[in-house]
């Protein structure tokens, strides 16, 4: 790796006016200043108001002196007060209702965020999108990514709530039939330049609905790789999957390992 020039991360924050979500949305923006002619990544992160917990501003300028990543603007979305609304499958809510302004949150996303984006950036073109989260938001984030590839060659899903069902436990539920995102994929298309992310932790939780020794936020998550490459998508080069076996399902966690993430995913272009 060559050694660059320091780099100096600026961070800003901005209300976002959504017409969709029908509020203002809180978003911070952590930009390197690329070098002129340099088309850099973005990210996108929802939760992005935990952030700053586990030093993001700093993880991100240490990976760019290193030379580790491409230069990547990442943006963190701050959640709203209707969190377990907002998040969740586009037009899909679970069998409790929840999710149920998911629809809305993807269309501010793709008709509002994205075009306050590039306006505010004066950028025209990035080199690639990702779009990553956390439990909830991690299903959020891939769901987004999984129905808009045209606009997302990445999803980060980090401890992702992939057990979102259509049938409550105790209704007939069938993990071969009521798992929402992995119906959905199942019933999706290969998408050629997609690339997928997935961590999991061994303490993530205790629950394990089939009985067969394995916690469910690990079922769940290794079911939908082999829904991913059931559809053509390759281990390691389209589908990166890490389980910690001292992870849980909290902040410091996703903090330490996000750096495996950013550097799979923004590696030099």
């Amino acid at each position: 790796m060559h050694e660059q020039a320091p780099i100096s991360i600026q961070v800003t924050s901005h209300y976002v006016t959504t017409n969709y979500l029908r509020r203002s949305v809180v978003v911070d923006i952590y930009d390197p200043a690329p070098p002129a002619g340099t088309a850099p990544c973005l990210l996108l992160l929802n939760d992005g108001q935990d952030l700053h917990q586990f030093q993001f501003q700093q993880m991100l300028q240490a990976l760019f002196r290193s030379g580790s990543i491409h230069p990547v603007i990442c943006v963190g979305i701050h959640a709203g007060p209707e969190r377990l609304q907002e998040y969740g499958i586009g037009a899909t809510p679970d069998y409790a209702g929840r999710g149920a302004l998911a629809g809305a949150y993807q269309n501010f996303i793709l008709s509002e965020l994205l075009p306050f984006l590039y306006h505010q950036l004066a950028i025209p073109h990035f080199a690639r999108i990702a779009f990553a989260g956390f439990s909830l938001g991690g299903l959020s984030a891939f769901d987004t990514v999984w129905q808009h590839p045209q606009v997302f060659q990445v999803a980060g899903a980090f401890s992702g709530s992939f057990w979102w069902r259509s049938r409550d436990l105790d209704d007939g539920y069938n993990d071969d039939q009521h798992r929402i995102m992995h119906q959905k994929v199942r019933s999706g298309q290969y998408h050629p330049g997609q690339r997928f992310y997935f961590t999991t932790g061994s303490l993530d939780e205790s629950a394990d609905r089939n009985g067969n020794g394995i916690i469910d936020s690990i079922d769940d998550t290794t079911d939908l790789v082999k829904e991913l490459q059931a559809k053509g998508y390759k281990n390691t080069t389209d589908i990166q999957y890490l389980n910690y076996e001292d992870g849980s399902h909290d902040v410091a966690t996703w903090g330490r390992v996000m750096p495996a993430f950013l550097e799979w995913a923004f590696k030099l272009l």
